[in-house]
């Protein structure tokens, strides 16, 4: 689950709350995230589409509630930041807001999107520009612990959990069984 944070060109702040994000690849860094169908104003694809810039907020235990309300249909001159309370955290360079609540966060460069004619749903592609992660959450091998920043997810529009790790196992290849990462 996570927030995304938009712009208008105007500078006029969005914010919005979905559960549809996914890695799409590794070089370069990119991510997907699903819009639903048209059958009201989407204001944060739209902002994407005009600016080409959005951000990737992570959503604490402390946060779903006020992150579950960014979802109401909030006119396009009501900031869902100052609706809900979340604290707007601008990037200078790329005027873009992010959640200044949130402990994970991502800069994103629009790069496609795809309209998905089964259902009228829309898939966003996105390249991860810049990463704000806070001690001890990367780990030495790049790993970022998420049950250490404390994410949740999402099930469903309405179903929030917290994460709890299994394990790390190592990279799967044909002739060896895999084994536990401890690091």
């Amino acid at each position: 689950m996570i927030l995304v944070g938009t712009a208008d060109s105007n500078g006029a702040s969005n914010l919005s709350v979905l559960n549809s994000l996914f890695h799409i690849g590794a070089n370069p860094p990119l991510c997907g995230i699903i819009f639903r169908p048209d059958v009201a104003d989407r204001h944060t694809l739209q902002n994407i589409l005009d600016t080409g810039w959005y951000t990737i907020n992570h959503v604490t235990e402390s946060m779903y509630e006020a992150a579950h309300q960014t979802s109401a249909r909030y006119p396009k001159e009501v900031s869902e930041f100052d609706a809900v309370g979340f604290t707007q955290k601008w990037h200078q360079e790329y005027k873009v807001p992010f959640v200044g609540e949130s402990k994970v966060k991502w800069l994103m460069q629009f790069r496609e999107k795809h309209d998905l004619t089964i259902n009228g749903t829309h898939l966003v592609i996105g390249e991860i520009i810049d990463v704000e992660i806070p001690d001890g959450v990367l780990q030495d091998d790049g790993f970022v612990d998420l049950e250490s920043a404390g994410t949740i997810t999402c099930s469903g529009l309405d179903s929030y959990h917290k994460t709890e790790k299994l394990s790390r196992l190592s990279y799967a290849k044909m002739d060896t069984w895999p084994r536990e990462i401890r690091l």
